[in-house]
């Protein structure tokens, strides 16, 4: 009996808790989601992005371990092995030089590199500072910097790239520069109009109202909201920075020789193109892996912090 009665007590509290429960205490607050396991779930999911990771990273392993990485001198001739097919002691043969192909290539992932990094540097730094300033102050200043930068719009860039680099002259450092000229039109263009739609959000309406300056608004609030979609212009655009350096190299105004540059490589071995056709196709296909690794990255970052595009886990 009073066993009964403590069970029929304890159930009648239970239903009573039942019904004095709110239903807000029946909502299941999800667990915070990690924006990095976002990112890595959205970014590591294609084999695409993977494979261009893998080679991005062979390329820059290259490029900081040339000297104890490739076999041979690249640029020491040897003229008792001149245009000498792939072998064991020479896995992509030789040139009319006798230089070891396969040490040229490896040390030309240095130059690609250091140009595609200077390059794309000097391009984001001058062109996301015209943007911005465009951008935020309008007017007769995003009037004159914006006509500014449709007049070197017309000009296709590797065409404008060639009339600098030919004012300039050959090089190095000549190369980078005309490039990097070259490439300010693309971001100072999305940096405009990222910043005219960032300006209009509350957030920045509130620093102003609380007496914020220009610069501490600019730099404090709407760069960092403008710059994911420049992380991704700027990954893709270190490809085309080393498709463009090999033109140029391929017309003769790129890297002066010795240097090992992919596409001085290709029009060296361009007329021997019948008998050894290893000289052309092998820095051809370097420059072809390593602008679609990077094209591959970029359209991966794109999708992985574009909101609309990553999903939720």
């Amino acid at each position: 009996m009073v066993g009964w009665i403590r069970e029929f007590g304890m159930d009648e509290r239970k239903n009573m808790t039942e019904e004095n429960r709110s239903p807000a205490e029946d909502i299941q607050i999800p667990p915070r989601k990690s924006e990095w396991r976002r990112f890595s779930k959205v970014f590591f999911s294609r084999g695409v992005v993977i494979f261009g990771m893998v080679v991005i990273a062979i390329v820059i392993f290259a490029a900081v371990f040339a000297p104890w990485v490739a076999p041979y001198n690249p640029y020491q001739p040897d003229l008792n092995s001149v245009l000498q097919q792939p072998s064991r002691a020479h896995l992509l043969g030789t040139d009319a030089l006798g230089r070891d192909t396969f040490s040229r290539i490896i040390y030309g992932t240095r130059t690609s590199l250091m140009i595609g990094l200077v390059a794309v540097g000097i391009a984001a730094f001058i062109g996301m500072t015209m943007g911005l300033i465009a951008g935020y102050f309008g007017g007769w200043i995003y009037a004159v910097i914006m006509r500014f930068i449709d007049a070197m719009m017309s000009f296709p860039l590797i065409l404008l790239a060639l009339i600098i680099a030919a004012m300039l002259g050959g090089g190095l450092r000549n190369i980078m520069i005309a490039l990097g000229i070259g490439l300010i039109p693309a971001y100072a263009r999305l940096m405009c109009g990222q910043v005219l739609s960032v300006k209009e959000n509350d957030y920045v309406l509130a620093g102003r109202a609380m007496g914020s300056g220009n610069m501490r608004i600019m730099f404090r609030h709407v760069v960092p909201n403008c710059f994911p979609p420049l992380i991704v212009l700027i990954t893709m655009m270190m490809g085309l920075t080393i498709l463009a350096e090999a033109g140029l190299s391929f017309l003769g105004i790129g890297i002066e020789p010795p240097g090992a540059a992919w596409g001085a490589m290709v029009n060296d071995g361009y007329q021997y193109l019948l008998t050894h056709p290893i000289l052309s196709f092998a820095p051809g296909l370097a420059i072809m892996l390593v602008v679609f690794s990077f094209n591959m990255v970029g359209d991966g970052l794109r999708d992985a912090l574009d909101p609309r595009l990553r999903g939720v886990l």
